[in-house]
């Protein structure tokens, strides 16, 4: 038997999740009524229709610029999506920003892991096997890839935890973002600049 989905539900989820009203709807309808379950059928729904839009070029966007507190620490952010309506709605904006400060908070390296210089991954490759001297073989592996995983968490932007919510990384968010502007959107590039930082 089915639950009866009113109006307000779907408004309730809609107000927490930002999806859109059908959505909202489908979402509670197939898990009866039970919202934390509508939440996760709705970021199922999120990651696959961003991965529909992928594929599609970003060259529209904005720079974004953000100066903490005191003036000591600046970054710059190149964040890019499909269309100049999406560039100047306030929501991309604010993503911009939040991306931004981010940035400034958790000093990532790179965007991605596909960034990640080979001879850095190789030199952090050797310095996890060191580490993992003595164990029996099959753990070495797992060890130097969670060593290596855990690398890649902390130096790239995409694997980091929002500062503003741990539970989430940015690649997350990003997703999350493409789904709810319908856009596609890439983080660029960034520049983080620290007075007295070579």
């Amino acid at each position: 038997m089915s639950a009866t989905i009113n109006a307000k539900q779907v408004g309730e989820l809609r107000a927490k999740t930002g999806a859109g009203l059908m959505d909202c709807k489908k979402a509670l309808v197939e898990a009866n009524g039970d919202f934390e379950k509508a939440i996760t059928l709705l970021r199922k729904m999120g990651v696959a229709d961003a991965a529909k839009r992928s594929g599609r070029s970003a060259s529209e966007g904005i720079i974004e610029s953000y100066i903490h507190l005191g003036g000591k620490v600046g970054v710059l952010l190149e964040l890019n999506c499909e269309s100049d309506f999406v560039a100047k709605n306030d929501d991309f904006k604010l993503f911009a920003r939040d991306i931004a400060m981010h940035i400034a908070a958790a000093n990532p390296a790179y965007v991605s892991r596909e960034e990640v210089p080979e001879s850095i991954i190789e030199s952090e490759r050797e310095i996890a096997n060191e580490q993992a001297k003595g164990k029996p073989p099959q753990a070495i592996q797992k060890i130097v890839e969670g060593k290596l995983n855990k690398y890649f968490a902390e130096t790239c932007l995409l694997e980091q935890s929002f500062v503003k919510n741990p539970d989430q990384t940015i690649q997350e968010l990003l997703t999350e973002k493409i789904s709810k502007l319908g856009e596609n959107m890439v983080i660029k590039r960034f520049a983080r600049f620290q007075v007295g930082d070579e």
